[in-house]
């Protein structure tokens, strides 16, 4: 029980925690130019690729260069032969990725993938996880008859079939999987089967368990690692799969309890219990620390709870820890939660529910790689160490010769697309182009119904810079009650908050909680990925009506200080200005 309690603890405290804000929020901003240094968006990358390594060809004008599958061994520059330029182990979203990104290069690619293709985004994530929101979300709408009848519809009784709903996510899992095999093959990837670990920073071997026709060795001149994560269970909380289950469980549908208790009230917790209580589950949330969706910006985080909470068949257990847990039987015996005091570590409470999600995030899956053969190990909860180039550092800190760690194996930023974008990271680097990812540009959203999305920093952490740097901080905020897309959808509850500095226009973070949510956020994020600031986005134009509208309000209701001096226009003041303060993580 101390065990696991300490566990929680450090959850709690930001460990890994889905009700917590990733970690590059977390670590956020110091005055430096690196946000700023090597920042190269997608489209320039691929377009500028050329082949950096022997084996691989020079592309003729207007083509992409194709490694010739034909191709037995790749040739270094100093006469060692390799089977590839790159191997990746892993074949989530981000190994993906990189793959794309490494044969638009021109580099002969086979990934190595010990599961399914597309790793849990596609399979037990992101994907199925939307699958289930998008019908259980019909479902709310549908049942929400003081809504309809505002527009002047009218329903009568709304069923839904709760197979269908799983067979739903199972299908688009299904579905998205083979889309991302066939792109690979048809480039030419060569995809491999077996779980592969380390005999040296070229060489790999994989195989599968009980397959002898499965697996072999492999060689390349660089090597990335791109193997995920699965669900983090403290040690003390029993998995049935049935009554005590985590999100990869929660996915299948296989059933629906009358009352869940779910762990966690970040990401995956609100999701679910959107899904739950659309579909006439009540919901208790159990939260370690003393209020709900820690990490999250405080004000977006109390409309969320006003929101997505209240007038939910929603109650909540904050500052306590799920000390014990007790598997019970569906429709015979409940499970039984032992809660603890956070603080005083007494016992508080104990409830009976029909199920219990365990939604306490995830922990990287980087067992069995054998790093010791390239001298590396993992941390202490199992993260591959980094540098800002995604290069693996030994147990000295010092960078191991052509190995790459990208997503949620190295821990900086736990999301699909932040590994994406670190595996075009890595391979840039890779190919002798140094680039450096500002994590601080990558949007994340939970897709709950209104959504939630952000990017950059929170207000609490500006507050903190402008406190430390000695700048002034500028708050934009705006309504979805003021946009009329919004208010012809009957809905207009949401906000929108910009966070910037007044002396130089940079944006720091931009929130958003309302419709379509998760989509609005790219404008922002794009924007600080491309170092514009307050004076340059304001220009932009936005159709009408649309909720992008939301985002033109915010933009144009900043307003920056005027530069001292004689009254130069802002744009040379911008170019005047002082590094920026959100640096690259």
């Amino acid at each position: 029980m101390a065990a696991s309690m300490a566990t929680q603890q450090r959850l709690a405290l930001g460990a890994k925690q889905a009700s917590s804000v990733p970690s590059a929020f977390a670590r956020a901003a110091q005055s430096t130019a690196s946000a700023k240094r090597c920042v190269v968006s997608t489209a320039d990358a691929v377009s500028s690729c050329v082949p950096m390594l022997a084996g691989a060809r020079r592309p003729a004008a207007g083509r992409v260069a194709r490694p010739a599958r034909a191709s037995v061994v790749v040739q270094a520059a100093a006469g060692e032969k390799f089977d590839y330029d790159l191997i990746i182990i892993g074949c989530g979203v981000g190994g993906h990725g990189a793959a794309l990104h490494a044969v638009e290069c021109g580099l002969k690619v086979a990934v190595i993938e010990g599961h399914e293709v597309g790793g849990t985004c596609v399979n037990r994530g992101c994907v199925p996880s939307k699958a289930l929101l998008a019908a259980s979300g019909r479902v709310r709408e549908m049942r929400d008859k003081a809504h309809l009848a505002a527009m002047g519809v009218q329903v009568g009784s709304v069923s839904f079939d709760r197979q269908g709903i799983a067979n739903h996510a199972k299908d688009l899992a299904k579905t998205i999987q083979g889309n991302l095999r066939r792109s690979l093959e048809a480039i030419g990837v060569d995809i491999l089967h077996g779980q592969a670990k380390f005999l040296s920073n070229h060489k790999v071997r994989y195989g599968l368990p009980g397959r002898v026709d499965v697996g072999g060795e492999v060689t390349a001149r660089d090597i990335i690692i791109a193997t995920g994560s699965v669900p983090f269970v403290p040690p003390g909380i029993p998995i049935d799969g049935k009554t005590v289950f985590t999100s990869d469980h929660a996915l299948k549908l296989e059933w629906l309890p009358n009352w869940i208790a779910i762990i966690g009230s970040g990401y995956i917790g609100l999701e679910f219990s959107d899904v739950y209580t659309a579909l006439g589950t009540e919901v208790t949330f159990i939260e370690a620390v003393d209020n709900l969706m820690p990490g999250f910006d405080k004000e977006i985080a109390r409309t969320a709870q006003r929101l997505l909470i209240q007038g939910r068949p929603i109650d909540y257990h904050t500052g306590v820890i799920a000390s014990k847990v007790t598997p019970g039987v569906p429709g015979v015996k409940p499970v039984v939660i032992e809660l603890t005091d956070f603080k005083t570590k007494e016992k508080v409470d104990e409830i009976e529910v029909d199920a219990c999600m365990v939604a306490t995030g995830r922990a990287p899956y980087t067992s069995g790689l054998n790093l010791g053969a390239i001298h590396s190990a993992t941390d202490r909860r199992g993260f591959v160490p980094v540098n800002e180039k995604m290069q693996v550092l030994d147990s000295h800190g010092k960078v191991v010769p052509h190995v790459y760690c990208i997503g949620d194996a190295n821990g900086k930023y736990m999301l699909a697309h932040a590994a994406s974008a670190q595996g075009i990271s890595a391979v840039e680097n890779i190919v002798g182009r140094p680039h450096v990812l500002n994590h601080l540009s990558v949007p994340a959203a939970c897709f709950t119904h209104p959504e939630v999305s952000f990017v950059g920093v929170t207000q609490e952490k500006a507050e903190e810079m402008a406190k430390e740097q000695g700048f002034k901080l500028g708050i934009s905020k705006t309504s979805f009650k003021g946009n009329s897309k919004a208010l012809a959808e009957k809905e207009g509850d949401g906000m929108a908050k910009m966070l910037y500095r007044k002396d130089t226009g940079e944006i720091l973070g931009v929130h958003i909680i309302g419709l379509h949510a998760a989509d609005l956020i790219h404008e922002a994020s794009n924007a600080i990925a491309t170092n514009q600031r307050v004076q340059d986005v304001k220009f932009n134009v936005h159709a009408h009506p649309t909720l992008s509208e939301v985002l033109d309000e915010l933009f144009k209701g900043a307003h920056v200080d005027a530069p001292a001096g004689n009254g130069a226009p802002a744009a040379k003041a911008a170019a005047a200005a002082p590094k920026p303060a959100v640096a690259a993580a």
